[in-house]
């Protein structure tokens, strides 16, 4: 099993946080996205990352590629047992990727100024409204480890990055969330090591 993988990509760090919780046996490739080999492109036609391989299947979207390892390898379960809690976590999912990672998406790659910070504080204000949710439980929305962590923690990783910085009233909330995430061994395994600098 391969998976390509770009280092700066939410959605690749969430496939290879998954993949190092399940202690799956897959060699991961990383590609630069400034210079992508003809190999991806045979997998990957329109270049879109993370690509899977698992014999004659290949998978480039990224929340089936989460849903395929999880059942692919199923321990430990990273998905609720029951229809309605799993039918919860995927329009979760959902928002995360449609909102979440699409503002993200725009601050990183937009050119306008004003949707720039437009999209920062969206992206905030939203992520604060959910203050709540990552005060009352140990993980996102669930008492367990699940694919949900999987979409948040990367995000999470990645605010720095695209400039946003979680106010003082709401970082203590945060920051315990982010530790007992970041603090795990998949997060760890997951990040280039000169990435790795704990909270």
């Amino acid at each position: 099993m391969l998976l390509y993988a770009d280092r700066d990509s939410i959605n690749s760090l969430r496939i290879k946080m998954i993949i190092a919780e399940k202690s799956a046996p897959a060699d991961i490739i990383e590609i630069s996205p400034q210079n992508i080999p003809q190999e991806f492109l045979e997998v990957s036609p329109q270049g879109i990352f993370p690509a899977l391989v698992d014999r004659d299947l290949i998978l480039t979207e990224p929340s089936i590629i989460a849903e395929y390892l999880d059942e692919r390898f199923p321990h430990p379960p990273l998905l609720p047992v029951y229809p309605v809690d799993r039918a919860k976590t995927r329009l979760m999912r959902l928002k995360i990727e449609q909102e979440w990672f699409t503002l993200a998406n725009t601050i990183n790659t937009s050119t306008n100024t004003s949707q720039v910070k437009q999209s920062k504080k969206a992206l905030l204000d939203s992520l604060l409204s959910f203050s709540p949710v990552f005060a009352s439980l140990p993980y996102f929305l669930s008492e367990d480890f699940s694919l949900l962590d999987c979409c948040v923690a990367p995000l999470l990783w990645h605010l720095p990055k695209i400039g946003i910085v979680i106010p003082s009233s709401h970082e203590a909330i945060f920051n315990a969330y982010m530790k007992r995430i970041f603090e795990r061994p998949c997060f760890k395994a997951s990040l280039n090591y000169e990435e790795y600098e704990p909270i």
